[in-house]
């Protein structure tokens, strides 16, 4: 592990020490775990609201007359199909289909996308993109510029007199609390939310100005710990864990963020491939039905007393009070409702294969 010295910091950092954050190793950052606890951070998004630094994250912004093709021939989903203001979700692959990377690309012009990429994989993602893009396109790497800020929870639409006018997965410039920033409305919990991209010197100020503000309401702030158990009980994969360039989109079942009808794109026909002919083992979420220690990654999972897959992430639910996860097994077993083990120090605990999400919402 690379020392703190080492560690990048977002211009949070300082704020994170002030409000008693615990400070872990992430991706190359140095970023809040947890502040008062993740149990409570977690219940605040889920109730009420909560506030994350996400500045870790990496933003591109790719513009040009051949921004679009650029993009459409690096990534699987077809970026022709948003409208300026619109936000998709899509994936970077390798030429044997592998993720290399799950993103959000914003079109804030006709020729002018943001792309927002995972933080450990920024210097890799900009150079792979500005090798293997077949038109010209002008892609800048502007992370160091920009700060991230993620307001999530059913409360957080109060926030904004302008939530009425930004649809979810829009993205429009905004006034906030006197601070220009690019104001998305997408969301890595499963709850309401918005994404605030400002210039890094204004990170600060917003955000003591939403914590103030959102003290109304209960607002907490949030580290990554609740941001992981948020993200795997609404099923949201994690690039490094649960996809990598070792599993495709198909094996991962996200091929519903497959354009297949493009003619070319990095990846494509391995994709085809695995579409028409199938694939030896898929993602599957599941949920431990008897007490039992949270499942982690990298442990065993069974059927019949047989090994047939492992575990990539798990953890115990807050909302749901029992173990999650996800894994992948052998296509065979990846059936929903099928009794499934998981080894767990050396001893099997029954669990069962849910359809995703786990944690269900609405009526």
């Amino acid at each position: 592990m690379p020392s703190t010295e080492r560690l990048k910091r977002t211009p949070l950092y300082a704020a994170h020490l002030e409000w008693g954050a615990k400070m872990v190793s992430f991706g190359g950052w140095e970023m809040p775990v947890q502040y008062l606890g993740i149990l409570e951070e977690h219940a605040a998004v889920r109730e009420r609201v909560g506030l994350f630094d996400i500045s870790h994250m990496g933003e591109f912004l790719v513009a040009g007359p051949n921004a679009e093709c650029a993009l459409n021939n690096l990534f699987t989903n077809d970026v022709s199909k948003i409208a300026v203001g619109q936000a998709q979700y899509t994936l970077m692959c390798n030429h044997e289909g592998g993720i290399i990377d799950d993103l959000i690309v914003y079109r804030l012009e006709p020729s002018v996308y943001m792309v927002i990429v995972n933080a450990g994989n920024i210097e890799k993602d900009f150079v792979w993109m500005n090798t293997n893009t077949t038109v010209p396109a002008v892609i800048e790497n502007l992370s160091d510029r920009f700060a991230g800020l993620a307001l999530q929870g059913p409360a957080s639409s109060q926030f904004f007199e302008f939530s009425v006018t930004l649809p979810h997965f829009h993205i429009q410039r905004q006034e906030v609390f006197g601070k220009e920033c690019w104001v998305g409305r997408t969301g890595y919990t499963g709850e309401d939310g918005f994404e605030l991209f400002c210039e890094a010197t204004d990170a600060t100020h917003l955000w003591k100005m939403l914590l103030g503000w959102g003290g109304q309401f209960g607002i907490k702030p949030c580290g990554l710990g609740a941001r992981d158990t948020l993200r795997l009980e609404m099923c949201y994969p994690l690039h490094g864990n649960d996809i990598s360039e070792q599993t495709t989109p198909i094996e991962a079942g996200l091929g519903k963020f497959v354009s297949f009808d493009k003619k070319l794109f990095v990846g494509r026909d391995v994709l085809i491939e695995q579409k028409e002919h199938g694939v030896r083992r898929k993602l599957i979420a599941f949920r431990m039905t008897g007490k039992s220690p949270p499942p982690r990654p990298r442990y065993a999972m069974l059927a019949g007393g047989r090994k047939v897959g492992g575990v990539t992430s798990g953890t115990q639910s807050p909302t749901l009070g029992v173990g999650i996860g996800l894994g992948y097994v052998e296509t065979a077993e990846a059936k929903p409702g099928a009794a499934i083990e998981i080894e767990i120090r050396n001893r099997r605990f029954p669990a069962v294969i849910e359809r995703k999400p786990i944690l269900k919402r609405g009526p």
